[in-house]
């Protein structure tokens, strides 16, 4: 095995599995990132490992215990199907890397103890790769909330809506609230802050059992916001959010997936009118390549990605519960390996 030698500080970087957002996205981003050098992509077909990586010239490598088992590889990146996620991630612990996951990095809150125990044992790194976090639009919104823009902030509205149908095996289920529902419940809590107490939800299953195809949820803070969440597929596209204030509103749409080239426009309204702010266009999936490869090289912060992930995992478990207060996890949501 011929190994890379690292550039000055930066992160190497390794793949496990060639889904379609990591050779959309992330490979790119990667690439373009300067504090990370895209090392390696494992896949379990070795031609298919050497499509993703023959832009980048990087290794291929057949066997994701294999790339596991690179020295020449810091953290890696986990774009495997969900259901695969906890398990991937904590093995790639074990064997010494950090770990950047695809969200959701876990389907419930055992899972999300599992991971979490395994990064504080080997004091590594674990993050749930929520890209819109990244983009500078939302670190503006908190601004203008701060500076009272909108006075008390009194309710959360998000919706993400996807018109095609979700993709998946024959016979096998996904599950809406994992796949489109943690968008709205991540900003829920972004703006609404501390933890969120579920007061009711509803998901819609799907014909393949254990699946669903769309929700909603109605949450709340402990300082009294609210929260009105919806999320699903086979609807128009819906990706926006909106803060109701005592003193104004203020609404972002193309709020979760936006492109690179999008220039985010904020329309705030207030008792003085009606403004649209124009903010800077960025590259989303770049900014949290470098929030990743920045937090492995400083060597602080890993305990609050792992909290992060914790309470994530337990708001969308109250969610399932509130819509399935009969069933178990286990028995509501398979998600194809």
């Amino acid at each position: 095995m011929v190994t890379r030698e690292r550039a000055s500080g930066t992160v190497r970087v390794g793949v496990l599995g060639c889904a379609d957002i990591a050779r959309r996205r992330m490979l790119p981003a990667f690439a373009a990132q300067p504090l990370v050098d895209l090392t390696a992509v494992a896949s379990r077909d070795l031609a298919k490992a050497r499509s993703f990586t023959e832009p980048y010239g990087c290794a291929a490598v057949q066997g994701y215990e294999r790339l596991l088992a690179r020295p020449d590889i810091d953290a890696v990146y986990i774009p495997l199907p969900t259901a695969m996620h906890a398990e991937w991630t904590v093995r790639a612990l074990e064997a010494g890397k950090h770990v950047l996951c695809e969200k959701p990095c876990v389907t419930g809150p055992d899972a999300a103890a599992r991971v979490v125990a395994a990064a504080r044992r080997r004091g590594l790194l674990v993050m749930e790769s929520f890209m819109f976090l990244h983009h500078g639009q939302h670190a503006r919104v908190r601004e203008l909330l701060r500076d009272g823009a909108i006075g008390e902030l009194r309710e959360i509205t998000a919706e993400f809506g996807i018109p095609g149908p979700p993709q998946a095996a024959a016979g096998a289920a996904v599950s809406s609230l994992l796949e489109t529902g943690v968008y709205p419940l991540r900003a829920a809590r972004l703006f609404a802050g501390g933890r969120l107490e579920v007061l009711g939800a509803a998901l819609t299953p799907s014909p393949a059992a254990g699946g669903d195809l769309a929700g909603g949820a109605l949450l709340r803070s402990a300082a009294g916001v609210t929260a009105r969440l919806s999320f699903g597929w086979e609807r128009s596209y819906r990706c926006s959010y909106e803060l109701w204030g005592s003193a104004g509103r203020l609404t972002l749409d193309r709020a979760f997936t936006t492109p690179d080239d999008h220039a985010p426009v904020l329309r705030l309204e207030s008792p003085d009118g009606t403004r649209e702010l124009t903010l800077n266009a960025e590259a989303q999936f770049v900014n949290v390549a470098g929030v990743f490869a920045r937090t492995v090289l400083h060597g602080t912060g890993f305990e609050a990605h792992a909290e992060d992930i914790l309470e994530q995992a337990e708001l969308v478990d109250a969610v399932r519960r509130a819509a399935f207060p009969a069933f178990s996890a286990s028995e509501l949501i398979r998600v194809r390996g």
